[in-house]
């Protein structure tokens, strides 16, 4: 697996357990549907959330976060709507990344953005 596959994966295991802590229930990691797919799909309250794990280790290379652009935020809502279709009665969701910097010492730092719309 490529350096960058292995920090994705490491990224979305983290991503998971600290949305538990905070509530959220996992539902689905990896969603995919064609070529498009959803990082992780979880349920917290009335809401559905459709989330993006962006995961840089280290202080180079810009915010994880500003790697999301508007053309991979379509693909996402592509996903979801297709997600939506097969997996209908949701009437409340929500699009949010999940930015998580992996410090050299050890630490690692959360940033959720919520309700994200391009």
């Amino acid at each position: 697996m490529a350096l960058h596959n292995e920090l994705g994966k490491e990224g979305e295991d983290l991503a998971a357990g600290w949305l538990e802590e905070r509530g959220y229930s996992i539902l689905h990691r990896n969603w995919r549907f064609s070529y498009h797919e959803l990082d992780i799909v979880a349920r917290k309250g009335k809401f559905l959330h459709f989330i993006e794990v962006k995961t840089r280790r280290g202080k180079g290379l810009g915010h994880p976060e500003d790697s999301v652009t508007k053309k991979k935020f379509n693909h996402l809502q592509k996903a979801a709507n297709e997600y939506l279709f097969r997996h209908p009665g949701h009437p409340w969701i929500q699009y949010d990344i999940l930015s998580i910097r992996i410090q050299s010492w050890g630490e690692t730092e959360f940033f959720l953005l919520e309700d994200v719309f391009f």
